[in-house]
This record gives C-alpha cells, structure tokens and sequence, in this order.
C-alpha cells in the first residue's frame, strides 16, 4: 500500500500537499463558531450518542495524561474529565490527570477554550495549536490518544499515525472516532442521496458556506475503509487493533495498543 495516499487530494479535488494543509485549515477557522449546530443538524443529533459510546470505550480513569488530537472545540476532552471527576470524587487522594487538546486552528481552539471557561474549566485543559504530523510532545509521554472527526483531514494519515505511535507510552491506547462507510446494502445508497443533498444546504443556510461542508462530504468518500485503516495503524505497530461500526458504518471507532 502506497503510504499517505491521500496527501494529494482535498475532497475531490486535486492539490499539493501544502496546499491540502492549508485549505483545510481555511475549512476550520470558517465553520468554527457553527460547529457543533452543524454537527447536531447533519447528524440530526446522533453524533452525541456516537460521541457518549466512544467516551465508554475509553473508559477514562484519573492518574493519566490524554491527548485529544483536532479537538478544538473541546467536545472529547469535556467528556473525559466529566468522567473522571465522578471518579475522582470517590477517590480524593487520586493522581493528578492531564488533559491537552491540539488542533490545527486557532478558531477552533478559541471556541473551545471559551466553552471551558464557560464551564469553570478555564485552567483544567492544555491548550496546542499545531498539526497532528508533527506533534509538539516528547516520545512516550501519553496514555491515552483519542482523535474524533479529525483523522480524515489529515494531509498524510499514515505520518499521523506513527506521531500517535510515538507519543503514547508502552500500553497506551489510540482511539479514532471517524465517518467511515456504509457497507449495509440500501441504506449506504440512502446515505449518500443524504450526504450529497442535504448536508452542502446546511453549510450554505446555516453555516453560509456550501463549499466547506461539500468538501466534508467528499472527504469522508476518499477516507479509507474500516479494513483499510486498521491495515495501515497494524503497519505502523499498533497491536490488538480493531474496528467497531456505529449506525451501519456511518461512522467507526479503531482502536489499537502501542506494545
């Protein structure tokens, strides 16, 4: 398998890498502040369920440094503290957690830090601008990787797998929450009439931007399939991997384990 064959293609269209990285950046500092309605209204509200699954699958627990990677708005990282503070309170004396959210925008990380702030949680939270390809930790310093909505934007995935790789320690695990495909005969054909209409009429009424979430649909068409990814985190080293569908393929969780 050719590494990082999506390097050169933003949606449908084709372009440099460098290009790739900053039209999708262009993409997230335009949909920022609409974010999170965009994703109750294309979802029709069902990514919080998607979201509250993938949490329980983390089973976050207090004493661990979690990176939250394209996690801007904050969303993942809310959850896993919630979490844990419930356990922290039955535990007081429990080891301190670390938490830190990257994402490749500013505006992205600006609405969430705002959230966190709004929440009481202005302090609680690392805060990185910086790319998923190039992470900005030291070599076996987290516990837990997660990356929701995220990994398909990336300009070389397998690049981005082998930081997630990096970063983790020995038994850390990697969690990837992503749109993925459909492989139900009739609905994956009722998907697609969905995605390809209705999804472009939100951004444009909504989010007054047609092209970004054209080019979100168009992305989740060039991410590769369930067994494709789990293929490519196994080359990387990524042990115990596995795939769980949510919604009929809608979206997937891959999970894997640094040795």
């Amino acid at each position: 398998m050719t590494q990082n064959p999506e390097k050169n293609w933003f949606g449908n269209r084709s372009v440099s890498p460098d290009e790739k990285t900053g039209l999708v950046r262009g993409v997230f500092d335009s949909v920022a502040e609409r974010y999170d309605l965009m994703n109750d209204l294309m979802s029709m509200g069902v990514h919080r369920k998607w979201k509250a699954d993938f949490i329980r699958m983390i089973r976050p627990k207090p004493g661990l440094n979690y990176l939250d990677v394209a996690g801007g708005t904050g969303d993942i990282a809310f959850k896993i503290k919630k979490k844990i503070d419930k356990k922290t309170e039955a535990t007081p004396n429990a080891p301190p957690t670390q938490i830190t959210l990257l994402d490749l925008t500013y505006d992205m990380l600006s609405v969430g830090r705002d959230r966190a702030m709004d929440l009481g949680h202005g302090n609680d939270f690392n805060w990185i601008c910086g790319n998923a390809e190039t992470l900005p930790l030291h070599d076996n310093s987290q516990d837990v990787y997660t990356i929701s909505f995220g990994l398909r934007n990336v300009t070389h995935i397998d690049t981005a797998l082998a930081e997630a790789y990096r970063v983790l320690k020995p038994g850390g695990r990697f969690y990837c929450l992503e749109f993925s495909h459909v492989n139900v005969p009739v609905i994956d054909k009722i998907y697609n009439v969905y995605s390809d209409t209705l999804i472009p009429r939100l951004g444009e009424k909504v989010a007054q931007d047609r092209e970004s979430y054209q080019y979100l649909v168009e992305s989740i068409r060039k991410f590769p399939t369930q067994s494709q990814l789990l293929k490519r985190m196994q080359k990387i080293g990524f042990k115990h991997t596995n795939v769980e569908n949510f919604t009929f393929g809608v979206v997937a969780v891959h999970r894997g384990i640094k040795p």
